[in-house]
């Protein structure tokens, strides 16, 4: 709990930027009438700038005064959907012209109500006559292979039939035929049989079911059916065969059919004499042809009824869902005494409130309601809700902030600061100027294809994130082509746009020297633009690609510009922590945390930036060996150990004096922390006291502070005093809530510094990988002489192209895009962002239908 002593600006708006601070917001209370409120409520959810409150929250949803309406709307919804569903089900594209209707009026409930009622009761008629009719299709379908098949067997029967009673048949072919359909053949007058269609994936178990219950007296032939089946209640592809069983006996009879019923099996008739199998057939096939025409008109009828049903399904899921988004609104509201007014309490923007009159305003004439609506400010101690105003730039980076944590109200909001520096740490460790060109090119695509990429409405989440962020990918695109022209690196290779500074100064003789291995070069004195020392114009010399020690630089180089940026990022958050203490008028903060806070800041890291600026300017090519070490001098001055001269170049002071000041700035830092320890709690305990020992009764009577209460007035003029309660104040819960501030920012301090090194190491990470990816697929074709490199090269930049984007741009950005979060919600927040408030959330009919296509997409 923060004890800290501040007052709250309760009196006029400051003007400040709504991304810098969030807007001013008042909690209003309005008085709406009865047959007006429903207007006046769909007026605001078109303006979608008020946040209202629950005034009953106790009450049972079940219990509330509008839901009636509610489950009406539910009802609607239901009806809709199931329209929706047999819109898909047939592939029929719904119309989607983008309008947005106003929510209509309750009397317009009956007309919709009625209209769905209506659609769904035809839907459901036709779905179950095309049922019954597929059905019927089925069976028939069915007994038509029945009997062509159960034919066929009889046909084969007659054949064993007739070679049983044929003295030319010899054994041999007797045997050809089996010994089962002979004994078929002989005993077909005396067998019964049953015959029907089972789904192929049961035969197999039928069959031995059949066996094992009828132990063997049975005779099964089944064929399959070529053509598949479809179901006629979930309109699948199902495969089928027919089968006939061949017993003697009622005992079996039963016993087949009882089997049969347990696989599921269908039955059918089969008559006995080829003569009624041959009608039988005929007159299906003619019921067959019929019942393909009434499918035919029933299906044309279902398309019909459909097809005009998508040309408004869409604006109808938009009237429901907004007339239930206002009645559920308007049961968060109260009832007065008299029954003829709803009273609510709404969030909204000091700014906005002209606007929100108009809104009623107009909802009022709207109603034909002769009373005008009321809107009245109220003076709270509830904490109010955090609202940004973002456009689609910033709207990418504040979620990014409010994934962390919202703001507190009208703490300073570190989006402001991202759209800049989270773009630019990236590009620190993702510099290359072909990877960041591509990424821009990605992102640039994005925003100029911005709106026919939302006119698809891609499902597809990752694509939604890419989509979402594509803002964010094309600067994090432009700054990574800036960084790659710093490092002087695409795609792993330099460019050497002004000329080297650095060339071979050795005679032929040297160069042709067979047992030289390497030669160092030293910067060209009269070449060019250059003069002695000069560096390269702008980015680091091409030569550095060629150097073997071109590591030992680029680490040297990359580790000190992030200590650079990393200290810099927190001391701009240490101030804009200055930023809240004083617009929170909170001066004892101020002056315990944040001065020293910067002091303890720059004494340390601060002068640790001022000696690598140093060595850069004081130290050239020449005298690099002799330069001292700055991590060796760091960790000198805090133990206080100067060497005694001669010493190693390593361990040498940097300037003269330079004991006197480091101790200083040592000592100066110690004294910090004490500071930022002891006094506050302190001082605030001297408060409490002198509080309470003037609260003690005077002469019997209590003192009564103003100071503490909130004076207002009410419509008459009467003054109404509201009196603070008091917080208890424990001194050791304040004294250990200090401590751990105090320790978190200390120790924080060098840790977070140590955390931009990540900066140099995914720099260097990347540079490598980049590099190693080129000499182990490039290299290949360009190191060929003649031809055959040409036809290598086609063949050979796919798989570069393809290593490139997947790896390097893919992996390694999205390595690169949670670093930078992590140093932007960790590193730089903690300095200054708390992120314990609460969104603002209005009633807008935009948001909540954006909610629901989303909900309707999964």
């Amino acid at each position: 709990m923060d004890y800290s002593v501040h007052i709250l600006d309760t009196g006029g708006s400051r003007k400040m930027g709504s991304l810098f601070r969030s807007e001013e917001m008042t909690l209003c209370q309005l008085f709406l009438q009865s047959e007006a409120a429903y207007a006046c409520v769909s007026e605001l959810g078109e303006l979608g700038l008020v946040q209202f409150r629950d005034l009953n929250p106790d009450v049972n949803a079940f219990q509330r005064k509008f839901v009636n309406e509610v489950r009406r709307c539910d009802e609607m919804e239901r009806k809709l959907r199931f329209l929706e569903k047999e819109i898909k089900k047939d592939e029929i594209p719904m119309l989607d012209t983008g309008d947005n209707p106003d929510a209509p009026a309750p009397r317009e409930m009956i007309d919709l109500e009625a209209t769905f009622e209506k659609l769904e009761n035809e839907m459901k008629e036709v779905n179950s006559n095309a049922e019954a009719l597929k059905r019927n299709f089925l069976e028939l379908t069915e007994l038509k292979h029945i009997l062509r098949k159960t034919q066929s067997f009889f046909d084969e029967a007659e054949l064993h039939h007739q070679a049983m009673h044929d003295p030319t048949m010899t054994e041999e072919n007797v045997g050809l035929l089996g010994e089962e359909g002979l004994r078929a053949g002989g005993q077909a007058l005396r067998l019964g049989f049953v015959a029907g269609v089972i789904h192929r994936e049961r035969l197999p178990a039928f069959e031995r079911m059949l066996w094992r219950a009828c132990r063997g007296n049975v005779f099964l032939k089944q064929a399959e059916i070529d053509t598949p089946l479809e179901d006629p209640v979930t309109g699948e592809e199902v495969r089928k065969s027919v089968f006939i069983i061949f017993f003697q006996g009622d005992q079996l009879k039963t016993r087949v059919k009882k089997i049969c019923e347990g696989f599921r099996a269908t039955l059918y008739p089969c008559p006995e004499t080829p003569a009624e199998r041959r009608e039988m057939a005929v007159g299906v096939m003619t019921r067959i042809d019929d019942l393909n025409t009434v499918l035919g008109q029933t299906q044309d009828h279902r398309h019909r009824v459909l097809v005009a049903a998508a040309k408004n399904i869409k604006v109808w899921f938009i009237k429901v869902r907004k007339i239930k988004a206002i009645y559920h609104t308007l049961n968060m509201f109260n009832l007065d005494v008299t029954q003829k007014c709803l009273i609510a309490e709404c969030w909204c923007a000091v700014s906005d409130l002209d606007k929100i009159q108009l809104a009623l305003r107009r909802g009022t004439e709207r109603s034909g309601s002769s009373v005008p609506s009321i809107l009245n400010r109220m003076i709270t101690k509830q904490d109010p809700p955090t609202y940004h105003r973002t456009n689609k730039l910033t709207e990418a980076f504040q979620n990014i902030i409010d994934a962390y944590g919202v703001a507190n109200y009208r703490e300073a909001n570190p989006a402001l600061f991202t759209i800049i520096s989270f773009p630019f740490l990236f590009s620190v460790m993702f510099g290359d100027t072909g990877h960041g060109f591509i990424m821009f090119l990605f992102g640039l695509w994005m925003v100029v294809k911005e709106k026919s990429l939302m006119a698809k409405k891609i499902d597809d989440e990752i694509w939604k994130m890419f989509f979402g962020g594509r803002y964010i990918i094309l600067l994090m695109g432009i700054f990574s082509v800036y960084s790659g022209m710093m490092y002087n690196d695409i795609f792993s290779k330099s460019f050497n746009i002004f000329g080297s500074a650095w060339s071979p100064n050795y005679t032929m003789s040297v160069l042709k020297d067979p047992n030289l291995r390497s030669l160092t070069m030293s910067p060209n004195s009269k070449a060019g633009f250059y003069s002695t020392g000069s560096p390269y114009p702008f980015g680091l010399d091409p030569a550095w690609q060629l150097a073997s020690n071109k590591i030992t630089f680029l680490n040297s180089f990359k580790m000190k510009i992030s200590v650079i940026f990393g200290i810099t990022q927190m001391l701009f958050g240490v101030i804009l922590s200055a930023f809240n203490h004083r617009y929170f008028r909170n001066r004892l903060n101020l002056f315990c945390e944040f001065i020293p806070q910067v002091i303890f800041l720059l004494a340390i890291f601060g002068y640790l930036v001022v000696l690598i600026f140093y060595k850069w300017i004081a130290y050239s090519g020449d005298n690099s060996y002799d330069a001292p070490s700055l991590l060796i001098d760091l960790i000198n001055m805090f133990l206080f150990k100067y060497p005694t001269p001669p010493a190693a170049p390593a361990i040498r002071p940097f300037y003269k004096a330079q004991q006197g000041v480091q101790t200083f700035l040592v000592m100066l830092a110690l004294a910090c922390i004490p500071w930022m320890l002891l006094i506050k709690p302190f001082y605030l305990r001297h408060l409490h006291k002198n509080r309470v020992q003037r609260r003690l009764p005077v002469n019997g009577h209590r003192e009564t502070m103003t100071t503490d209460a909130v004076i207002h007035h009410d419509d008459t003029g009467a003054v109404l005093i509201e009196e603070d309660d008091e917080e208890e104040f424990d001194f050791g819960e304040v004294f250990i809530h200090q401590c751990i501030h105090t320790i978190e920012y200390c120790l924080g301090c060098i840790s977070n510094t140590a955390s931009y090194l990540r900066l140099w190491a995914l720099s260097l990470a990347h540079a490598q990988l980049s590099e190693v990816l080129w000499n182990m697929v490039m290299r290949i074709p360009l190191g060929m002489d003649g031809w055959i490199g040409a036809p290598l090269m086609i063949a050979i930049f796919p798989c570069w192209a393809l290593a490139t984007v997947a790896v390097l741009l893919l992996m390694e950005g999205l390595s690169a895009f949670l670093h930078t979060l992590r140093l932007h919600w960790v590193e730089f927040q903690n300095k200054f962002y708390s992120g314990q408030g609460y969104k603002f959330e209005p009633f807008s009919f935009d948001l909540m239908l954006d909610v629901s296509t989303e909900e309707a997409t999964k």
